[in-house]
């Protein structure tokens, strides 16, 4: 646990804490590192040809420059391929969740390193350190920042995802102290994003990504060529925290509390939508699968789930679906589609007019339950009830989300990778992240995503 003297300014103490910490349980946590690269690397390589990512992909390299655009053939300038890479890692909504910032820390993280890893060899060894560093901060940072409340008006990962990658890459990078204070303090004068887009189902979400990752690029390589930003931003008078929290005492953010890296918290999504549909959906199959309850006797559906569920943007909502980003994020949607459909995958987001979709999300209702709420953010629990025609009802539930196991995940990278990159191509890749600790230069994995 790393702790710090309360008369250091936030930035400061985060910083050097961040630079002197010794990673608790390391091979753990390195383990789950590797899998979560390789789902970034996954989600980014199904992505490449979504119109979001060729925008983003088109945007990067009207330039050219040093660092790998995934999947491409192109190079760009390092921000600019932070910015390419971190779109398309999002353009799935299958990217990794700290449910206890409600943000999605790799999709940040990732993509600020690997593209300022092309500006000099970097071991895998310092990567898979600084990765750790930076899930750790941008969790107990968001854990300090963000609720519900908060949640219902800006995007989470906007906030505690450059936070993360601004540590990240510092490390990475070998900054000082004073250097790394400032790269946080530039990022977080960057903080951004805002959670109307899930009312229309607008492109900007997968972009919040995008800027946290080329906004912590450029803090990093600023405060390395001396640029001097207040330590006090979060915790001064006019700081973050003065702003976003009025009125709360600031918080004492200490990392690896407990002993625990926050990155142990993470969980790797198994379906392609809003973390908050995860359960629902799971529960929905269970009742599916194992109560035999099929769509056409379906008199009502009531879902509860934590206040955090309920309250989010997007979540709460029947129709209609006019975007599939509406549908990925709408409870109704996701719930009615596993039943009708027996399963949840991409595939069940292709049609958003389905009449047997649609007319099971109408007849669903979603509420808070106060067990579910208690347990969070510790676990993401929900129950689904359905009341059939006949007047009878059946119930399950399930404790917390199911996660995609680490087997999963790299099936679904080698499904990916494979027919993306071509099967001698996408082995390599893997093998270089199943010994990424021993890497001289950690610039090859980007490089081996080159088409």
């Amino acid at each position: 646990m790393q702790t710090f003297d309360a008369g250091v300014p936030l930035c400061r103490g985060i910083a050097h804490a961040a630079l002197t910490a010794t990673i608790p349980r390391a091979a753990e946590a390195a383990e789950k590192l590797r899998i979560c690269l390789l789902d970034f690397l996954t989600c980014a390589l199904e992505s490449r040809d979504l119109p979001i990512s060729v925008q983003a992909i088109r945007f990067a390299t009207i330039e050219q420059g040093a660092a790998p655009v995934l999947g491409t053939a192109h190079r760009a300038p390092v921000p600019q391929a932070a910015f390419a890479n971190a779109v398309m890692g999002h353009g799935l909504v299958r990217e990794d969740m700290h449910t206890g910032s409600i943000s999605h820390l790799g999709v940040v993280i990732m993509p600020t390193l690997l593209a300022l890893a092309a500006r000099r060899p970097v071991s895998g060894r310092d990567f898979i350190e600084a990765a750790i560093l930076g899930y750790e901060a941008g969790g107990r940072f968001g854990r300090a920042l963000i609720t519900s409340e908060f949640a219902r008006f800006f995007r989470p990962t906007g906030f505690a995802g450059p936070v993360a990658a601004a540590i990240a890459g510092s490390r990475m990078m070998g900054l000082s102290e004073e250097e790394t204070a400032s790269a946080l303090s530039l990022a977080v004068n960057t903080l951004s994003g805002l959670n109307e887009w899930p009312a229309t189902g607008s492109d900007e979400m997968f972009f919040h990504a995008g800027f946290a990752a080329r906004n912590s690029v450029t803090s990093v390589e600023l405060a390395a060529l001396g640029a001097r930003s207040s330590e006090r931003v979060l915790d001064g008078a006019a700081g973050l925290f003065a702003a976003y929290r009025p009125g709360n005492p600031i918080p004492a953010i200490t990392l690896f509390a407990d002993d625990t890296p926050e990155i142990l918290s993470v969980y790797n999504k198994p379906v392609p939508a809003c973390n908050f549909a995860q359960t629902p959906c799971q529960v929905m199959l269970l009742l599916a699968r194992e109560d035999g309850v099929r769509p056409g006797d379906v008199q009502a559906i009531r879902v509860r789930g934590t206040r955090a569920m309920v309250m989010y943007p997007g979540c709460d909502y029947a129709g209609p679906f006019g975007r599939i980003l509406q549908a990925k994020m709408s409870i109704h949607f996701g719930v009615a589609a596993a039943l009708a459909h027996g399963g949840v995958s991409e595939e069940n987001y292709r049609r958003l007019d389905d009449p047997a979709i649609i007319q099971l999300a109408q007849k669903l209702t979603v509420e808070e339950g106060a067990e579910f709420t208690s347990a969070y953010p510790g676990r993401q629990g929900a129950s689904v009830e359905v009341t059939l025609k006949d007047g009878t009802k059946r119930t399950r539930s399930l404790p917390d989300v199911v996660p995609a196991t680490p087997e999963g995940v790299v099936q679904r990278f080698r499904d990916a990778a494979s027919a993306i990159l071509g099967g001698s191509k996408a082995a390599a890749l893997e093998e270089a992240v199943s010994r990424l600790e021993k890497l001289d230069d950690v610039g090859v994995i980007a490089a081996l995503t080159q088409s």
